[in-house]
């Protein structure tokens, strides 16, 4: 009897254990957003990566939802870590696909468990995501074009440096494409990768200048490559080319346009773009319904006439 008395008083107290680990809320009731960006391999990335940490630490203060962030440097890394987030149960997944093809089938796995996910920037090639956070790239493009075409008056010989293979590179490119698809005067006599760095977009653009006598001007994808490929004219000592643009927003682009400098315009893409990314993930990890399932930044055109509206000194970026 005094067996079965103390047999009864332990299980009362792991009852009672229990009921109290219930009532205390624990881990189980805390909604955690995943965050998998690329590396900070140039200096738009690296203000991306920072606006989403803020935010998410902003967040994590304001309202208790946690968050988990990691950062790859090649797509195979990205999709560990986001098949890592769905392994530890986050409750939404904020990602930035490092190319579109490569991370579409992990995107496809985060839906298939029922896990919103938000895109940011690069998009996927399916329809897996919740909401598409994103600037308007093919407004990149076209707007480029637009301006090639009043600069040029029409004709010239033209580089494109683009991106590397995702959906940003794709429609910028086919932006600027469609622009300049009646201009038979402007002629595009050569278009390679500069795989949204500095210093790829210097030594690529160190090729092409070798091969061509006469270039007029040089549209790139992004204010980084713009930065190396203007690098590399000097370095050339060419004086044929009229003017390079970008796209961004980068200080020292913007200090380019405003000094008179070889960088005469860019096209906007703000790194701050995550941060609304990371406020629909937190909403969509307590459960609410989106209130659109696509967000398109204005592409706006910053020239030496506007520059000093956006330019910001003590920018990261």
């Amino acid at each position: 009897m005094k067996k079965l008395y103390a047999l009864l008083v332990v299980l009362i107290s792991v009852l009672l254990l229990a009921a109290c680990g219930d009532e205390s809320g624990g881990d189980d009731d805390t909604l955690t957003i995943g965050i998998s960006l690329p590396s900070a391999t140039h200096g738009w990335m690296g203000a991306l990566i920072d606006s989403a940490e803020n935010k998410a630490k902003e967040i994590e203060e304001n309202e208790g939802i946690e968050y988990v962030m990691t950062n790859a440097a090649d797509p195979n890394q990205q999709a560990n870590d986001v098949e890592d987030l769905i392994t530890q149960g986050v409750d939404v997944i904020v990602m930035l696909p490092i190319e579109s093809a490569a991370l579409s089938p992990v995107g496809q796995k985060v839906k298939d468990e029922g896990i919103p996910l938000v895109i940011v920037d690069r998009e996927l090639e399916n329809d897996a995501a919740t909401v598409v956070v994103k600037g308007d790239n093919e407004g990149i493009g076209v707007n480029a074009g637009k301006y090639f075409i009043d600069k040029l008056n029409g004709e010239g010989k033209v580089v494109e440096i683009t991106g590397p293979p995702s959906s940003v590179t794709e429609q910028r490119g086919a932006g600027f494409e469609e622009a300049m698809e009646n201009e038979e005067g402007i002629e595009v006599i050569a278009s390679q990768s500069g795989d949204f760095s500095t210093e790829t977009s210097l030594q690529v653009m160190q090729n092409i200048l070798q091969a061509h006598e006469q270039i007029d001007a040089v549209f790139t994808q992004d204010d980084g490559m713009a930065l190396g490929v203007v690098q590399a004219i000097k370095e050339a000592e060419r004086d044929d080319i009229q003017f390079v643009t970008g796209a961004g927003g980068a200080k020292e682009v913007f200090e380019s346009i405003r000094d008179g400098g070889l960088i005469s315009a860019t096209f906007l893409y703000s790194p701050t773009m995550v941060e609304n990314g990371v406020e629909i993930a937190a909403e969509l990890a307590k459960g609410e319904e989106p209130e659109e399932t696509e967000v398109i930044l204005d592409a706006t055109e910053i020239t030496e006439g506007n520059v000093e509206e956006f330019y910001d000194p003590d920018s990261k970026f």
